[in-house]
C-alpha cells in the first residue's frame, strides 16, 4: 500500500511564559524532578519571552517540505505532532485516523540512533496509534540520516560562514562539534549492535570537518543533567573551550552537529552559556548555524521518503560524504516564508501552507541526541 500521509514528529516547546512550567512538567513527568529545578530551567525560557524556537522551526520545515513535495509531484497531506507540547502527536495521529489515512511515513527531527532520538519516538508513535484506536494508520519512521549529504553539506557551509565571521580566520581556527550528552550506559546500548550514538556523532563530525577543510576538530557534549554519580558522555563543551584557551587557540567555531535546528539547548546553552565562557577565557567564538530549512536538508527528506517507498537506498552511500542527485545540486539559501497556516483538523497541514521549530537539559528538544 502506498503512503497517503506525511508526519513530522518533534519534541515540542513552549510558545509563551504561561506555557513554560506546564511544558517542563510534561518533559519530566515520572522523573520526580523537584519543582525548584523546573523553575531554574524555566528561567532559560523566560530569558527569551518563554518561547522556544522549536515550534516555529517545525512550522518552517513543514512549509518547506510541502513546497518540495509539490515541486517533485508528491501529493501527500502533511501532519505535525510533538512529544511534549501542542500540537501533540496523539492529536495528529487522531486527525489522520479521522481523515481516513491508512499508511503514513514519519520524519523525526533527530538524525541519530539513541533511546531519546529514535526508540522513544517509535514508542510515542505506537502509543498515539493505540490511543487513536483501530482506525489509526500504520506509521513508518524514516531512517537515521546523520551521514546524508543533505545533513552534512549545510553544516559544512555553516562552518565556513562562522569562520569568516571571526577576524582570526587566517591564523587558523579550532572546530568543536557539540551534541547532547547522555548517560554512558545509554550510549553503549544505542543501536542494534550498541554504541551507535557516539559512533554516528563521530562520523558526522568527521564528514563535516572534511568537507569544510578544517585543520583540526574535536567532539564535545553539552546539556548534561541528572545525578552527578552517573557517568555521562564528555567532555563538556565548557571544559573543551577552557582546554583550547590554555593551549593557545586563536578561535573556535562551535558546530551543533547533534541537532537539526535551533532550540533552547542551542540559543541558551551555546549562544549564552558557552559564549559567556569563551568571553571570560578571551577566546574568539562563533557558532555555526543548524540545517533548519536549508533546501538540501529539505530535499533530503523527500529523498528519504522515496527511498522508503522504493524499498532501496537512493543517492550516495552516505558514509562517503559525497553529494549526488538533488542534495548536491540545490544551492544553499533560506526558504522564503509562505502563507499563514490553513485552519483544519488538529495536526494537519495542507499544501501551500507555512510558518517560521524546542527542551530541558537532559530532556532533548528537536534534534540530535535529543529525540
Amino acid at each position: 500500500m502506498p503512503y497517503d500521509a506525511f508526519l513530522l514528529v518533534s519534541f515540542g516547546g513552549p510558545e509563551g511564559r504561561d506555557d513554560v512550567i506546564p511544558f517542563l512538567e510534561n518533559v519530566t513527568r515520572g522523573r520526580n524532578v523537584p519543582r525548584d529545578r523546573l523553575e531554574q530551567v524555566a528561567e532559560h525560557y523566560y530569558r527569551f519571552g518563554g518561547v522556544s524556537p522549536i515550534n516555529q522551526q517545525c512550522r518552517d520545515l513543514l512549509a518547506a517540505v510541502e513546497k518540495d513535495f509539490a515541486g517533485c509531484g508528491i501529493d501527500l497531506p502533511v501532519y505535525w505532532g510533538n512529544r511534549n507540547w501542542d500540537p501533540y502527536l496523539t492529536d495528529a495521529v487522531a486527525a489522520m485516523a479521522a481523515d481516513g489515512r491508512q499508511r503514513a511515513v514519519a520524519f523525526v527531527t533527530s538524525a541519530y540512533s539513541s533511546f531519546s532520538g529514535c526508540r522513544q519516538y517509535l514508542d510515542d508513535i505506537e502509543r498515539a496509534r493505540a490511543q487513536a484506536g483501530p482506525a489509526a494508520p500504520r506509521i513508518d519512521k524514516l531512517r537515521p540520516y546523520f551521514n546524508h549529504p543533505g545533513f552534512i553539506e549545510p553544516f559544512a557551509d555553516a562552518v565556513r560562514a562562522a569562520a569568516q565571521s571571526l577576524s582570526v580566520i587566517n591564523e587558523g581556527l579550532d572546530l568543536v562539534f557539540t551534541a547532547h550528552s547522555i548517560p554512558e550506559a545509554m550510549a553503549a546500548a544505542s543501536g542494534p549492535a550498541g554504541g551507535a550514538y557516539p559512533r554516528q556523532l563521530a562520523e558526522a563530525s568527521r564528514l563535516v570537518a572534511e568537507r569544510a577543510e578544517a585543520r583540526s576538530w574535536r567532539l564535545a557534549h553539552q546539556s548534561r543533567s541528572g545525578a552527578p554519580t552517573v557517568p555521562w558522555l564528555g567532555p563538556d563543551v565548557g571544559e573543551c573551550l577552557a582546554e583550547l584557551a590554555r593551549s593557545g587557540s586563536h578561535g573556535v567555531v562551535l558546530v551543533p552537529v547533534g541537532f537539526t535546528s535551533d532550540h533552547m539547548e542551542i540559543v541558551f546553552d551555546l549562544d549564552v552559556e558557552a559564549a559567556q565562557a569563551a568571553e571570560r577565557l578571551g577566546l574568539p567564538l562563533a557558532r555555526a548555524m543548524t540545517p533548519g530549512t536549508d533546501p538540501r536538508f529539505v530535499a533530503m527528506i523527500t529523498e528519504l521518503l522515496r527511498e522508503r517507498q522504493d524499498g532501496r537506498p537512493r543517492g550516495p552511500s552516505a558514509s562517503s560524504g559525497q553529494p549526488s542527485g538533488r542534495a548536491a545540486a540545490v544551492a544553499a539559501g533560506p526558504v522564503p516564508p509562505g502563507q499563514p497556516p490553513a485552519r483544519g483538523r488538529p495536526g494537519e497541514r495542507r499544501h501551500s501552507v507555512s510558518e517560521p521549530q524546542g527542551r530541558l537539559k537532559g530532556a532533548p528538544e528537536a534534534s540530535g541526541t535529543a529525540q
